[in-house]
């Protein structure tokens, strides 16, 4: 038996999203992201203390892996100044394009797709608010670290002051280093890349593109190792995160719908157009002056006009 739906029980289709809506939206969030990391600064001694911390935590684990990258970087430009310009310009980039990819080619993943990531930098923001943590760059001397944007920064646009255009370090938080969404975006970038691509190379990209980015985040002398670690782990909230997000935000535009949405109004009673005024002629009920059925079933009626008014019997054939 064919299933049958009951008029009025579908599910209504989900709107597909708009640039001109999905633009203003990104721009707001990434806007209110960069204003809050410039408002939640903190204490420049506390954010040395966290540094600090994290470094002894890595020693006793044996994660230390961030002096011999950052020797390697510092002592070979060749691989120092192409890992700057990684750093300083590939997730702003690269995270776009992804993002816009996935809008145009998975329409149907995307509002997921750009919740998970909006969900977890907001994550971010609440951890830089709450451990603000000055990064190995901007250690005293002594810890053996060596600023490689400061070192390169006459071969890029950088200054000396932090991966900002130069000039303009001063507009960045230099202490939102946990957790390191350098880190957790490019983990995004290759989990679209890994589950969208579709090709070897795609998948290839997917794993190369977060891996190489935690390398450059610690030989760059920008993130520690479990800078990393946490920025792989707010990306893991966000995930979780993001099925809840996505229904609150559905019931509030529900809620925005009903409360904007004039309600229809019933048409004006002008009367019925129907001659009967909606009476109903019930089984075997007959007009006045009706004729009765003379054929039995299955038989065909006389074509000859047999009721013209008067009870005059039909002529026989």
């Amino acid at each position: 038996m064919p299933h049958t739906e009951t008029p009025g029980t579908e599910a209504a289709p989900k709107p597909r999203p708009r640039w001109w809506t999905e633009l203003p939206l990104i721009v707001l969030v990434y806007a209110c992201y960069s204003a809050g990391r410039l408002l939640v600064r903190g204490d420049v001694s506390d954010a040395v203390d966290h540094g600090l911390a994290i470094l002894r935590i890595e020693k006793v684990l044996f994660l230390n892996a961030e002096h011999p990258l950052n020797d390697l970087f510092t002592n070979n430009p060749w691989i120092g100044i192409p890992a700057d310009f990684w750093y300083a310009s590939l997730h702003y980039g690269v995270t776009p394009a992804i993002l816009i990819w996935i809008f145009r080619s998975r329409t149907v993943r995307y509002r997921a797709a750009r919740t998970w990531l909006m969900t977890s930098t907001f994550i971010g923001l609440i951890g830089f608010t709450l451990l603000p943590t000055c990064p190995p760059r901007l250690l005293d001397a002594s810890h053996g670290f060596v600023d490689t944007m400061a070192q390169y920064s006459s071969y890029g646009w950088w200054g000396a002051e932090a991966s900002a255009p130069r000039g303009l370090g001063g507009l960045t938080n230099q202490y939102a280093a946990m957790p390191s969404l350098h880190v957790g975006w490019a983990v995004w970038c290759g989990v679209m890349l890994w589950r969208y691509g579709g090709t070897r190379t795609a998948k290839v990209a997917g794993v190369v593109y977060p891996l190489v980015t935690v390398i450059v985040v610690m030989g760059t002398a920008n993130h520690y190792f479990l800078d990393a670690v946490a920025g792989v782990a707010v990306m893991g909230a966000g995930l979780l995160l993001t099925p809840f997000v996505l229904r609150s935000a559905d019931r509030v535009r529900a809620r925005l719908v009903t409360r904007f949405t004039p309600a229809a109004q019933a048409p004006a009673d002008t009367g019925s157009a129907i001659v009967s005024g909606g009476c109903q002629t019930s089984a075997g009920e007959r007009f006045p002056r009706q004729r009765e059925q003379r054929f039995g079933a299955g038989a065909e009626p006389d074509p000859a006009p047999s009721d013209a008014g008067d009870e005059t019997p039909a002529p026989a054939r």
